[in-house]
């Protein structure tokens, strides 16, 4: 959807939600009440009449920009198609991952050995696997929501598993940021579904924190992973010590 359509969808959600007839907007804007049908049905609005349909709602129009915003539906899980072309090119993953990021365009060029033509390329393609919508000036909407899951078994946790953990975990952790811990027990059913609902919780948190810094300077952000994981398990050199093992 275009961005002007979604504000004159967002528009007309809210005239719903306000008890607001077309009458009504007809009068609050000195027009007739064809006229403003046709201005609903053309899908061509002036920024002036926009500015002035969000005063009538009660909005300013940078808040009816961000409910516009707001009432994206993100992808939660991607398909294995578009998991697979993301992995099968790391200058494709690694702008992907940027735009995940909120990096701009010229972040990507300035940081990592991209052309302005590739980096396009690779935002053109992201576009065309609806991942992002590439809006005029390169500016990024992002339609992946952050705390996305991977596929089971799918190409994005078979990268990470071959290839990101190793070097993941290849670090000290003995930096002031950083940080690992293992534990171990025997838990119930119910006591592990009290868990997952906790680490659920801890990705929430996670992808908020990330979006409320989104707008600080780039060189006041970090790259940060964090990794949860929980499984039944016991080490091999224990299972191998069972009786019958």
């Amino acid at each position: 959807m275009a961005e002007a359509e979604r504000l004159i969808a967002t528009l007309k959600t809210q005239l719903r939600a306000q008890r607001k007839t077309y009458r009504d907007v007809a009068l609050g804007l000195g027009i007739s009440e064809p006229s403003v049908k046709r201005l609903f049905a053309s899908r061509r609005i002036t920024l002036a009449r926009l500015e002035e349909l969000a005063t009538l709602l009660g909005f300013t129009l940078a808040e009816l920009a961000q409910l516009a915003e707001a009432g994206v539906a993100r992808l939660h899980t991607l398909t294995e198609v578009q998991e697979r072309e993301l992995v099968s090119d790391t200058r494709l993953l690694l702008v992907a991952v940027c735009t995940l990021n909120h990096w701009t365009m010229s972040d990507m060029v300035a940081v990592y050995r991209l052309t302005e033509v590739e980096c396009l390329g690779y935002l053109l393609l992201l576009d065309r696997l609806r991942l992002i919508d590439l809006l005029p000036g390169n500016r990024i909407r992002i339609n992946i929501a952050r705390d996305f899951d991977w596929l089971p078994e799918g190409p994005i946790r078979n990268y990470f598993r071959d290839q990101g953990l190793p070097d993941f975990l290849d670090g000290s952790f003995a930096e002031g940021s950083e940080e690992m811990a293992f534990v171990h027990g025997m838990l119930t059913e119910a006591a592990i579904t009290e868990l997952q609902i906790e680490l659920r919780r801890l990705r929430k948190k996670f992808a908020g924190l990330h979006e409320e810094v989104a707008s600080v300077p780039m060189k006041q952000r970090r790259g940060i992973g964090l990794l949860l994981a929980v499984r039944e398990w016991e080490p091999a050199g224990f299972a191998a010590l069972r009786r019958g093992a």
